[in-house]
């Protein structure tokens, strides 16, 4: 089994797909001759066989999306997946898989390589697209030809779009939640000073920490990276709202090297909590495979007679996939062929983790859009 660095549910299983005689091929030619998948199962397949949700997790997500039982760990969208919510876990087969190139049981850098050790910053570059090919493999794994949904936010958005882009046959409806068809200039600033604050820690050991026995890696900076990223999941307005410039001095270190604002402390908080969970190097790997997509750049394989039906939503506050944002990528569908009904949020504050969060315009829209159909037996 891949080490990952979090304790996860007890739910999550493995499967061990493709083989060095028919190897993963990457969009970079490259190959792995053996991927593992972590993902979890909600809900049973009805005997249609068609009541089954694929979702997509975001950058630091992984395939732990919902509590199974009230004492399961949370899950990082229990808002929306489970009884009840709108991805209803006593209607639908829910599916949701820890992406190629991640830290929580599938595949990544932290992953034993050919020779036994972590693979580290020789793991191979991925795409959105090479996510993508790993989950319609783990479908076909488990029997499952043919989804009722595929939906995802942010980088899951991108995995969703991909999806339709590429495979439009495979469900439905594809619903993108706070994405975009590629990064602005100001996505990919951003994640280039996060990469640099990893890279700058001499922890980092050139990608090669894991191979250390003991050493903690660039924990410093992949917690610096964290508290800059979190900067664009929040609004100004709801940083304001919540913190102000409440005084909160630090627990340790005194004088200006420390500021004694609320907002510090709660950005630490944030660094803390992902390095206790997520690997330096997948998050160099994943955040290159979101600056590079580019969903309009190449052709597609959607055919406007047979498209499914596509729902775009987006939030007025997020700074990170903003307005511009989402006109582009609705401009680009359009153009493709496709009628795409969407919803924008302007009741939260809350920026880019809206998505994440109890909204609820949102989720009584998502709630309507996902109710089942004929093909579904409830």
């Amino acid at each position: 089994m891949d080490e990952f660095p979090a304790p996860t549910s007890p739910y999550i299983q493995f499967a061990g797909l493709f083989s060095p005689d028919r190897p993963l091929v990457l969009e970079s030619g490259k190959t792995l001759p053996h991927v593992q998948v972590a993902y979890e199962e909600y809900g049973r397949p009805d005997a249609s066989g068609e009541n089954t949700i694929f979702v997509c997790h975001a950058l630091t997500g992984d395939s732990h999306a919902a509590r199974h039982t009230p004492d399961d760990l949370p899950g990082w969208w229990d808002t929306m997946v489970g009884p009840g919510r709108p991805v209803d876990t006593d209607v639908f087969h829910v599916v949701c898989a820890n992406v190629l190139g991640g830290c929580a049981g599938t595949t990544g850098p932290c992953s034993a390589g050919p020779d036994g050790r972590p693979y580290g910053p020789e793991f191979p570059a991925v795409t959105v697209g090479d996510m993508v090919a790993v989950h319609r493999e783990l479908l076909a794994h488990l029997g499952i030809s043919r989804l009722h949904s595929v939906i995802g936010g942010s980088l899951g958005g991108m995995q969703a779009l991909e999806w339709l882009l590429q495979h439009p046959g495979d469900a439905r409806n594809f619903t993108l939640i706070a994405t975009a068809a590629r990064s602005t200039a100001d996505n990919l600033a951003a994640n280039a000073v996060c990469r640099a604050a990893i890279r700058s820690d001499p922890g980092f050991s050139d990608g090669r920490y894991a191979e250390i026995p003991g050493h903690p890696g660039p924990v410093d900076g992949l917690g610096t990276a964290r508290m800059i990223a979190h900067l664009t999941y929040m609004s100004a307005e709801s940083l304001e709202t919540k913190f102000g410039r409440r005084r909160q001095p630090a627990k340790t270190g005194t004088g200006p090297s420390y500021g004694p604002y609320a907002v510090e402390r709660y950005l630490e908080h944030q660094a803390r909590k992902l390095v206790a969970r997520f690997d330096a190097n997948s998050y160099l790997c994943l955040t290159a495979a979101m600056d590079a997509y580019d969903a309009f750049a190449r052709p597609h394989a959607v055919d406007p007679g047979t498209a499914p039906s596509v729902h775009l939503f987006s939030f007025a506050s997020d700074r990170l996939f903003g307005a511009e944002s989402t006109r582009h990528l609705h401009e680009q569908l359009s153009a493709a062929g496709l009628t795409v009904r969407e919803y924008r949020d302007t009741s939260s504050a809350a920026g880019h983790d809206a998505f994440l969060l109890e909204v609820p315009g949102y989720l009584a829209h998502m709630d309507t859009l996902l109710a089942p159909t004929d093909h579904i037996r409830v």
